[in-house]
């Protein structure tokens, strides 16, 4: 897509202006120190030439009355000036204090002896012992050129005069031109060979990012089953980890969504059919008046039953969505159970069970009343649903300073080992409830759980298979001072 392009384009130019920018300022640094170790060395042979010039013009050197003369110097040039001369492509010339040229190998007319030299050039060499320049030696050359002059002393160590060796800068422009074409060539080389590897390394480093973005688009089409392949352990690697575990709960979600549907579908449709059923045998006389009593008491229980399983699935929309909010009182929690309890009188009569531990007393909490009251209502409704006919149901309490743990306990097969942990679970049933929970909606203890989250508390399941099952939950024990009345205190009998 134009995206993956997109981002792959971004990574290799910005990765590709990097590699061109080093070498641009690499050529530029290498250039300089190039050009300047050029100049040294051109410098420093023109040095070394002019005083050994110096040295050998020396023994030509008379003083006749305070001033000096030169001996033989025809001689002297064309022995020893001109091969060296000819050697550093150089000329040679010798001034006196003056400025004025005396020798030279510049053979055709020569400029040196037309123009002189400048008055401050020999005074600079007179104080310093040298003199260099890069440039034209005021109006003798026409184009640059390098120059060095050195003092040449009479016999007694005074100044006779200086010797100056120039030679063309041009040399330094075809070295310069040379030395560019090498590092051309070694550049593009480098550019090529890094641009592949970069290409290579961005292909790689975007690659995953293309295949999160192929899987996000099918997953928008509802398939969770594309994977991204996790190659490294680095930070894309965790990312795709971190995705790949991201489409296995959005597909546990979408499984678990569905079966919420058919369930909810399922629950509702049941309950619907048996009241649209027995209210049409009502309206066309197929249900005679005499049982029409019976029928329209079933009729109010499925009504029941559905409101508490509409009332459930709104209260776990709320909780889950965080907008349920608490209203805490202080409150009777054994009251509670008793009121619940007298709810399954008749299913209690008819399984003959024995119910322990009714006389507690008051257990007083603080927490809110309906919602605990649905948990004690779910709770009780499935003790009495699957305890053993003739079996027992048993609430006990535990009370602590912070904590009052409800504990209601049935008798009869428990719950296997491997399905302790789903029991909370949305729609869950076991398989064997199953058969014998015609009535149940699988939410009660979902319901459970969240109530009982909602209060900070927890519920824990413990079952022995085949002699009992207990759920117990927390809630907040009521502070002491309000502990003795069943009402909270208001602020004026304080």
């Amino acid at each position: 897509g134009n995206m993956q392009r997109s981002l792959f384009r971004k990574y290799f130019s910005v990765c590709c202006s990097i590699v061109l920018m080093s070498i641009v300022v690499l050529g530029i640094i290498f250039m300089v120190f190039a050009a300047q170790y050029f100049r040294e060395d051109k410098l420093g042979a023109l040095e070394k030439n002019a005083e050994y010039a110096a040295e050998l013009t020396q023994n030509h050197i008379v003083s006749v009355n305070g001033t000096y003369q030169i001996v033989d110097y025809n001689s002297s040039l064309t022995s020893s000036w001109v091969p060296m001369a000819k050697a550093m492509n150089a000329d040679i010339y010798l001034a006196n204090l003056s400025g004025d040229v005396l020798l030279c190998t510049h053979r055709s007319n020569c400029s040196h002896k037309v123009y002189g030299i400048d008055k401050e050039i020999i005074q600079q060499v007179e104080e310093n012992g040298i003199y260099t320049e890069v440039g034209k030696m005021g109006e003798i050359y026409k184009s640059s050129y390098y120059t060095v002059g050195v003092p040449m002393y009479l016999t007694d160590g005074r100044v006779a005069g200086v010797v100056f060796a120039s030679s063309s800068a041009q040399g330094l422009t075809d070295f310069m031109s040379e030395i560019f074409k090498m590092f051309l060539l070694s550049a593009l080389v480098m550019m090529v060979v890094t641009f592949a590897l970069v290409y290579i390394v961005t292909g790689n480093l975007v690659r995953p990012l293309q295949e999160m973005v192929k899987a996000t688009e099918s997953f928008a089409k509802g398939d969770f089953t594309v994977r991204v392949p996790v190659n490294e352990r680095d930070e894309i690697g965790k990312l795709s980890m971190a995705f790949n575990n991201m489409a296995t709960s959005l597909a546990q979600q979408e499984t678990v969504r569905r079966s919420f549907i058919a369930n909810v579908s399922h629950e509702l449709k049941t309950p619907m059919t048996s009241i649209a059923g027995f209210i049409d045998g009502i309206l066309d006389g197929t249900i005679p008046p005499e049982k029409e009593r019976h029928y329209l008491s079933i009729v109010s229980d499925e009504v029941k039953r559905l409101s508490r399983l509409v009332r459930s699935m709104l209260n776990i929309a709320k909780i889950e969505a965080g907008e349920m909010k608490l209203k805490p009182t202080v409150f009777d929690v054994n009251e509670v159970v008793l009121s619940s309890i007298f709810t399954f009188e008749q299913t209690i009569d008819a399984k003959h069970l024995e119910i322990k531990g009714l006389d507690a007393g008051k257990i007083m909490v603080e927490a809110d009343e309906d919602l605990i009251h649905q948990v004690v209502y779910n709770l009780l409704e499935n003790a009495v649903k699957f305890v053993n006919e003739g079996g027992y149901i048993e609430v006990s309490y535990t009370v602590d300073p912070k904590r009052t743990y409800i504990n209601i306990k049935n008798s009869g097969e428990g719950i296997p080992k491997d399905e302790i942990s789903k029991v909370f679970d949305r729609f869950y049933k076991t398989d064997r409830s199953r058969s014998i929970d015609k009535t149940g909606v699988g939410l009660g203890l979902h319901i459970v759980r969240s109530i009982v989250n909602l209060h900070q508390g927890e519920v824990i399941v413990r079952s022995v298979e085949g002699e009992y099952c207990e759920f117990s939950f927390s809630v907040a024990t009521a502070p002491k001072a309000l502990s003795k009345q069943a009402k909270p205190i208001s602020a004026r009998e304080v």
